[in-house]
C-alpha cells in the first residue's frame, strides 16, 4: 500500500499573467495530493499571479501547518524566474530544480478534478509520460469536445497518434513524467509551442512509450494567455 505522506512528487505550473485560476490550480493540487512541492516557473508577471501564489507558500519557521485543519492549504512552493521564455525552457528549468523523481506538469489554468498517486507512482515506472484528461470550460460552460479537444477520450491509449495533426500527440496542461527521462530527453528550448508533441516524437524514436489515461482529468478553463485557447482550440 502506497503511503502518500511519504511518495515525492513536484508540480511544475508556468505562470504569466496568471491571477484569474493559479489560486484554484494550486488549491486543486493540494485538494488530491499530500504536501507536494510545487515549483512556480513564472515569466515576468506583473498582476497579482506572485501575490496569490505566495500565499499558498509553507513557512518553515513557524509550526508544522498540517497539524492545523488549514494544513492542507500549505506546501513546499518555490517560485523561479526566467526571462527569456520558451514553453521548453520554462519547463527544462522546473525539472532542473525539483527534487523528486515523479514531475507532473500543470497549467496555472487548469483545475485538477481526478488524480490516484499510488496509480500514477506505479503507472510511471513503465511509462515515460502520462498525459490526462481535459474538459474544455469556456466562460464556465463545458464544451463539446471538438477540434483539439477531440483527443481527450474516455479511453487509455498508449503513444497516441493524432490523425487531425499527423503526429504523436502529448498534451502538457496535465502530464505526468518520469524526472530522470526528462533529464536525458529535455524539451526543445528553440520551439514556441507545441514541444509536448516533439518530446513524443523524440521519445518514441528511442523506443520509449507514453499513455493517456483519463483517470487523470482537469478542466481546463479559458484564458486570453492561454495558447491550446488562442491557436489550437476552437469552440
Amino acid at each position: 500500500m502506497l503511503n502518500k505522506k511519504k511518495t515525492k512528487i513536484t508540480f511544475i505550473i508556468r505562470t504569466k499573467n496568471e491571477e484569474r485560476w493559479v489560486g484554484h490550480a494550486i488549491q486543486s493540487v493540494l485538494d488530491k495530493v499530500y504536501r507536494p512541492e510545487i515549483l512556480i516557473v513564472d515569466n515576468n508577471s506583473t498582476d497579482k499571479t506572485l501575490k496569490i501564489v505566495k500565499y499558498f507558500m509553507h513557512d518553515p519557521q513557524l509550526n508544522d501547518e498540517s497539524n492545523h485543519p488549514s494544513g492542507k492549504n500549505y506546501t513546499d512552493l518555490k517560485i523561479l524566474s526566467i526571462k527569456n521564455y520558451t514553453p521548453g525552457a520554462a519547463l527544462n528549468l522546473g525539472v532542473k530544480n525539483a527534487s523528486n523523481n515523479i514531475v507532473v506538469i500543470m497549467s496555472a489554468h487548469c483545475v485538477l478534478r481526478k488524480f490516484n498517486l499510488e496509480k500514477v507512482s506505479k503507472s510511471i515506472k513503465k511509462y515515460a509520460c502520462i498525459f490526462g484528461n481535459q474538459i474544455p470550460i469556456w466562460e464556465g460552460k463545458k464544451l463539446t469536445k471538438r477540434y483539439i479537444w477531440s483527443h481527450f477520450i474516455n479511453k487509455k491509449v498508449e503513444n497516441m497518434f493524432s490523425k487531425l495533426e499527423n503526429r504523436y500527440f502529448i498534451h502538457n496542461a496535465l502530464a505526468v513524467y518520469d524526472r530522470k527521462i526528462l533529464k536525458k530527453y529535455p524539451f526543445d528550448e528553440k520551439l514556441l509551442g507545441k514541444e509536448d508533441r516533439y518530446w513524443a516524437k523524440k521519445i518514441t524514436k528511442n523506443k520509449l512509450n507514453f499513455l493517456y489515461d483519463p483517470s487523470l482529468e482537469a478542466e481546463h478553463h479559458y484564458t486570453d494567455g492561454g495558447s491550446t485557447w488562442k491557436i489550437e482550440g476552437k469552440i
